[in-house]
């Protein structure tokens, strides 16, 4: 990765963590939301072999207009109008409720840029292994139902990178072995 690069991808993790650095991860025993913004960009670099500017950038601002105080047009002076974009076409209306929020998810997926979806495709990974992974107070049901709603979306946008599409797969499949395993220890209860 090129000097630059790292550069930016290090202010942009700076600015994210900054915004975000009295959020915690809902249910998470309070690990902090940044760890979440990272292992998004992360996957994007490792396993989807992404090395865009904008894409990058985005990956770990994906939540900063959503979840903080900060602006399009605060990222776009600062990151560029491309990743304010990006960033812009994966916020979620927080003030919708949840189960809305999901469902517009998968009505406008086909609508998201190809940069968008990537990011999108990675955030739904990662955050089915940290709910599945995770100490996490979330009833059976609604892990399950985030992961359906994740396969939804996902089932929309594929097709950007191969490889990305290729983690999503193997982190559902996990995830429904993990599900499994989880229903049967309730039906069998304690030994």
């Amino acid at each position: 990765m090129e000097t630059g690069l790292l550069s930016r991808i290090m202010d942009a993790a700076v600015f994210a963590a900054l915004k975000h650095q009295y959020q915690r991860r809902a249910g998470y025993d309070k690990l902090p939301y940044i760890n979440h913004l990272l292992k998004v960009a992360e996957a994007l670099i490792r396993v989807g072999g992404e090395q865009d500017d904008a894409l990058l950038l985005a990956g770990i601002l994906h939540d900063v207009l959503e979840d903080t105080d900060a602006t399009h047009e605060e990222l776009a002076l600062r990151f560029g109008r491309e990743t304010a974009d990006i960033v812009l076409e994966l916020t979620d209306d927080m003030s919708l409720p949840y189960m809305e929020r999901k469902w517009l998810q998968v009505e406008k997926a086909h609508l998201l840029s190809e940069k968008a979806r990537k990011v999108r495709i990675v955030d739904k990974s990662t955050n089915i292994r940290d709910i599945f992974t995770y100490p996490l107070d979330w009833p059976l049901e609604k892990k399950e139902a985030y992961l359906e709603n994740s396969i939804q979306v996902t089932t929309r946008i594929r097709g950007g990178n191969p490889r990305l599409d290729h983690w999503f797969d193997e982190t559902v499949a996990w995830a429904r072995q993990r599900l499994a395993e989880m229903y049967a220890a309730i039906k069998n209860g304690p030994k």
